[in-house]
């Protein structure tokens, strides 16, 4: 038999909500199971304990130590997809192709790091995930190398390396999650989860500057992708010597929250639990829409506003160290915003769930959900004025490109954070591996070869500067759609969470009273929860 599997719910079975409990002076299982059905216990807040493991090799500064390689590594990942970015013109240049097809470079690379998501999230969530990452973060650094010296006639063999690297980075991306959820509980998890989503925005900026500034100063843009190849060698060591694998679900385990260590259902069963779980896929499909609009940007802006400075001086293009501006100026606003929406989105989403500060009389569980549409509703307008005064008033357009990365950054870390609070322990590398998936096929791998395919119908043959700004400007409506839909999903998952994650409560009880369930044959019916998140006892 396969241990943490829910046996069917028998009516008229009665459930005290359950809570995890304070921190134990003598740290042993009885007391843990023996305190979970104490008044005092059911009335703490599940948010308000943080704790980590207590084994030696994952308490105090050890858990900062492997959370910053994590951080680290993760910067590079996203510097690495944008490096690309950053030097696109010189590429396209190189190899002599067209918007549709330079959009295709990070399609490819999407296709294969969504394909490789849910094998890698199978594997983590049944086998070692430091020698997973060992091997991933290895192909990675090997396909990189290769890509820059492929000829100028073989950009197929170009693109094909290009989609290898995302089968490296998908090992590492779907994991690292999980493996924080493993060392951390409540609000510190979600810190945690905030600084290492920190290099989503700080890794693209600085794949935009990296790039370029090498590109302009060595004359050749390999060069300005081989960067992240050299660094990544480092980070490879850093993972061999550094990082322990932690026991999955030993953070909720310490807490409480699980008495029995977790194992792996079937996979089949996995799924079908995601599917039934409405929050996951809506938050999912909420995610996605955004990703289009993040991964389309990021591909399309610096060179969309390159095209609008040559139009402005009518000339057919621009020199490369005004191109290099151009990608710093973006590279900076995309880290600063970027860093500071996913802090600002973190700490709103903190505060609104504990009911703290401006917060304390609108307190609910449903803040994760409702930042992240909050988020997207604020890109739709910032946007639209952004991408309509890109020729006109370039200074406006940086202040409204600005606040659209900022609110998109609010679902970085909070949107893992609510996968994290209705996905139980041993399905959280399959959650977020198909998560991942989802978004970045229907996201950003699909989004900038869909731009592109747009801008060359509008655009026809007309190649001059002014052609090529006019077409991709008219393109960006696109990602306003999408923002929209991003917004009505969110808004569903906030109205889905409270029962979802009542379910994720009444299986992590089932499992911390094994003995029980197995005895009766049954769990007990769950309990209902109001519109504010408060719980009534189900009679």
């Amino acid at each position: 038999m396969v241990r943490n599997k829910v046996a069917p719910m028998e009516e008229g079975s009665k459930l005290q909500q359950f809570q995890p409990p304070p921190p134990y002076s003598v740290d042993s299982p009885e007391n843990r199971l023996s305190s979970l059905d104490s008044p005092e216990n059911r009335a703490a807040p599940s948010n308000s304990q943080p704790t980590t493991a207590s084994t030696p090799e994952f308490q105090g500064c050890w858990t900062i130590v492997v959370v910053s390689i994590l951080f680290i590594i993760n910067l590079l990942n996203y510097m690495d997809r944008y490096t690309i970015a950053g030097v696109l013109d010189d590429v396209q240049k190189y190899y002599n192709i067209s918007d549709a097809w330079a959009g295709l470079i990070q399609t490819t690379f999407m296709v294969f790091f969504i394909i490789f998501s849910p094998i890698c999230g199978f594997l983590g969530d049944r086998y070692n995930r430091k020698w997973i990452f060992v091997v991933g973060i290895a192909i990675w650094v090997s396909a990189v190398f290769a890509s820059t010296f492929i000829p100028s006639d073989k950009f197929w063999l170009f693109l094909l390396f290009r989609g290898i690297v995302g089968i490296g980075e998908a090992s590492y991306a779907i994991i690292s999650p999980t493996v924080i959820a493993d060392m951390f509980t409540g609000v510190l998890r979600s810190r945690m989860l905030m600084v290492f989503y920190f290099a989503i925005p700080f890794g693209c900026g600085l794949g935009f500057v990296v790039g370029s500034a090498v590109d302009s100063w060595t004359g050749q843009w390999q060069w300005g992708v081989r960067v992240t190849g050299v660094l990544g060698i480092i980070c490879l060591g850093l993972i061999i010597f550094f990082v322990r694998e932690p026991e999955r679900g030993k953070a909720e385990r310490e807490k409480g929250e699980i008495a029995a260590s977790t194992e792996a259902t079937s996979y089949w069963d996995d799924i079908k639990d995601l599917l039934s779980n409405a929050t996951y896929v809506t938050s999912s499909l909420g995610y996605t829409a955004t990703v289009f609009m993040v991964g389309t940007l990021a591909w399309w802006a610096p060179i969309t506003i390159q095209y609008a400075e040559a139009s402005r001086k009518n000339v057919t293009d621009i020199s490369k160290s005004e191109k290099a501006q151009i990608n710093l100026v973006f590279g900076a606003i995309t880290c600063v915003g970027g860093v500071l929406g996913v802090a600002m989105g973190t700490v709103i989403s903190n505060m609104w769930s504990r009911g703290v500060g401006p917060f304390k009389c609108i307190q609910t569980v449903r803040a994760d959900a409702l930042v992240c549409a909050i988020g997207a509703a604020i890109c739709i307008p910032t946007l639209i004025l952004a991408i309509q005064n890109i020729e006109d008033n370039m200074g406006f357009a940086w202040v409204m490109l600005f606040i659209c990365i900022v609110a998109s950054s609010f679902n970085w870390a909070t949107n893992v954070d609510l996968l994290l609070s209705v996905v139980v322990p041993q399905r959280r590398s399959s959650a977020s591996s198909w998560q991942i998936l989802i978004s970045h096929m229907f996201g950003d791998a699909s989004g900038p070869y869909i731009l592109g395919l747009i801008s060359d119908a509008i655009r026809g043959d007309d190649n001059t500067s002014q052609g090529h700004y006019k077409s991709l400007v008219t393109s960006f409506w696109l990602c306003v759609g999408t923002l929209v839909l991003s917004v009505i999903l969110f808004g569903i998952s906030a109205v889905t969470i409270t029962r979802d994650k009542q379910r994720f409560n009444d299986i992590m009880l089932a499992q911390a009273r094994p003995d029980e369930s197995s005895s009766t044959g049954s769990v007990p019916e769950p309990t209902k929860t109001d519109d504010d998140g408060s719980h009534v006892q189900h009679m």
